[in-house]
């Protein structure tokens, strides 16, 4: 359900309950359109997420914590300095529209009473935080909108405020017989009608206000008495203000949207009731902002790796051409012994000659290409020379190939490892090593996080409690390897990208070894396939070459086990244990 004003009213409601009078600790702002606030009250400590974000706007109290740039933005600095340490006036939604302004009282330089209001609005890709004095000019903002970017509205530190133009439409929460009215002679889908004739519905809760009315999401005006039409409408609205049932819906096991009350038009969707409307958004936003933020972070090394491997791709083609090209040395090496062989029978100024080939059996003929300026034993040192330019490019088109492919497969183990992250803090040790070995420019942007603590593996429960551990990236991968126990099992995908596994347990059984190895297949760069070769050895035959890149080890005494990838698998936040059980592919 989008940040419509019927369910900013049902979040206003439960945020006045629970922070007007609270006072403000704490402001961060770990992403340009985002501000936590951490406030106390009714001896309760809770952090209050704004997000201006296009795509998924909205307010609520949070549980999530976030790493924060190691200097903050001007809005959060005016923030720190204005709003925290003072106390929460009042919460109020604006003309029950997508508009919430939280109004702060403080204690001045000067030693006076002063306030602050923050006005979140909650506007698609128009979304914006803006805090503003007492006197109505604009502080700052999250997002700055310079009159060439809008002719309607400037939002300009300096300036004073003005809220979006208001549209000529009339109020969820007006008397019935206000909004029946304002569908009279109305034209089109009635769900259309709905939320172009009342304020703060959007589309998703027009369609179940006309569920409610006429049965159907999609019925048409013309298909129906208005009149009566228009009464049900009105009357589905004043029903729906007074159903506060905060719920996650369910697709299957996939969580897919977040309602502040019952959806009777889907209730063909699995649904799990939660006690604050918060809580249920904290629950469906956390862990899809988390990735968008990701995806969103990971675009430009994605970018990176993937020009870097097609540069790779087409140097290694390159390089076959020329190692083919060498082919023919063995032929220049044999023309030119002939020739030295069989000077008295060739003369200066032919352009070829037969000779007696007696390297093979019967001495068949053979006829060689000569040089008409050379004399006969020019030409013979001429293939010699060929022979050694084209024994030469072999050696080094062959220690090239070898140092592309080496290349290749470290570009490709890291896009590997780029798909595994879920953490910011794993995506920039990917960073980090791609800017040690010059891949990626170092980063002196100004935003740049505070230090993250190191990522962790995931971990996994085995059928016999033993301990699965898998590597996310190359660091964690060397981490992982070389601090487990010598005599534990140590498993990876034959030949490809994957992560290291360490089964923590030296008398692990076959189901768990099992087990271990479809994680591997799973976390491998053929975790579509079917089934995967996955190589197991004691994590004592496990060595890393002197000078080699993070993630790269050789290994002897290993065995292979074919195995399909497990499925089903938990969050990487909270892994769990996987289901299905482990068995052979």
């Amino acid at each position: 359900m989008p940040m419509d004003g019927l369910m900013l009213s049902f979040l206003t409601q439960e945020l006045k309950q629970r922070l007007e009078g609270g006072r403000v600790d704490k402001a961060a702002q770990p992403e340009r359109d985002e501000v936590n606030l951490s406030i106390r009250n009714h001896g309760e400590n809770m952090r209050l997420l704004l997000s201006a974000s296009a795509g998924c706007a909205r307010v609520h109290l949070t549980k999530a914590r976030r790493a924060n740039p190691l200097e903050p933005p001007m809005l959060c600095m005016l923030l720190r300095k204005h709003i925290v340490g003072g106390r929460v006036r009042e919460i109020r939604q604006i003309d029950a529209d997508r508009i919430l302004e939280i109004e702060f009282e403080h204690v001045d330089e000067l030693g006076d009473s002063a306030k602050k209001t923050l006005v979140c609005e909650f506007m698609g890709r128009h979304s914006n935080l803006i805090l503003v004095g007492a006197d109505g000019r604009i502080l700052e903002s999250a997002r700055r909108v310079s009159e060439h970017m809008s002719s309607v509205r400037e939002v300009l530190p300096g300036l004073f405020y003005e809220r979006p133009p208001k549209h000529n439409k009339v109020p969820f929460d007006a008397p019935e017989e206000e909004i029946a009215a304002a569908l009279q002679g109305a034209n089109g889908p009635l769900h259309k009608a709905i939320s172009s004739s009342v304020s703060g519905l959007s589309v998703q809760t027009a369609r179940e206000i006309a569920f409610r009315a006429v049965g159907a999401t999609d019925a048409h005006t013309q298909e129906l008495n208005m009149e009566d039409a228009s009464r049900a409408v009105a009357r589905a609205i004043g029903e729906i203000c007074r159903e506060w049932a905060p719920q996650l819906l369910f697709d299957g096991e996939t969580p897919v949207d977040v309602t502040a009350f019952p959806f009777q038009s889907l209730q063909h969707l699995s649904s799990r009731a939660y006690p604050t409307l918060s809580e249920a958004m904290d629950a469906f936003y956390e862990a899809r902002d988390r990735q968008d933020r990701i995806q969103q972070k990971s675009s430009a090394l994605h970018r990176v790796l993937k020009n870097n491997i097609e540069r790779c791709e087409k140097k290694l083609a390159l390089q076959r051409e020329a190692l083919l090209g060498s082919e023919r040395m063995e032929e220049y090496r044999l023309k030119g012994e002939l020739l030295t062989a069989s000077l008295r029978l060739v003369k200066k100024g032919q352009k070829s000659v037969l000779l007696p080939n007696y390297y093979e059996e019967g001495t068949p003929m053979i006829e060689i290409p000569l040089e008409e300026k050379l004399t006969p034993n020019q030409n013979a040192q001429r293939y010699f020379k060929l022979y050694q330019k084209a024994r030469s490019a072999k050696i080094l088109a062959k220690e090239q190939m070898e140092k592309t492919q080496e290349e290749l497969d470290y570009l490709e183990g890291q896009m590997d490892n780029l798909g595994k992250c879920r953490e910011e803090a794993e995506l920039f040790e990917i960073r980090q090593e791609l800017e040690k070995y010059g891949y990626v420019r170092k980063n002196h942007n100004r935003r740049q996080l505070k230090a993250l603590e190191p990522s962790k593996p995931m971990r996994f429960s085995a059928p016999d409690g033993s301990i699965v551990l898998v590597g996310k990236n190359n660091l964690q991968n060397d981490k992982l390897t070389f601090t487990a126990n010598p005599q534990d099992w140590w498993l990876h995908a034959k030949d490809m990208p994957g992560s290291h596994v360490i089964l923590a347990n030296p008398q692990a059984g076959e189901a768990a070894i099992l087990f271990a190895a479809r994680l591997a297949a799973r976390y491998s760069r053929g975790s579509a396939s079917t089934r995967v070769p996955v190589d197991l050895t004691r994590r004592r035959y496990v060595k890393k070459p002197s000078g080699a890149k993070p993630g790269f080890v050789i290994y002897t005494n290993q065995r292979t086990l074919f195995v399909a990838p497990m499925e089903d698998l938990p969050s990487d936040r909270d892994p769990g244990k996987p289901n299905g059980s482990a068995s052979e592919g």
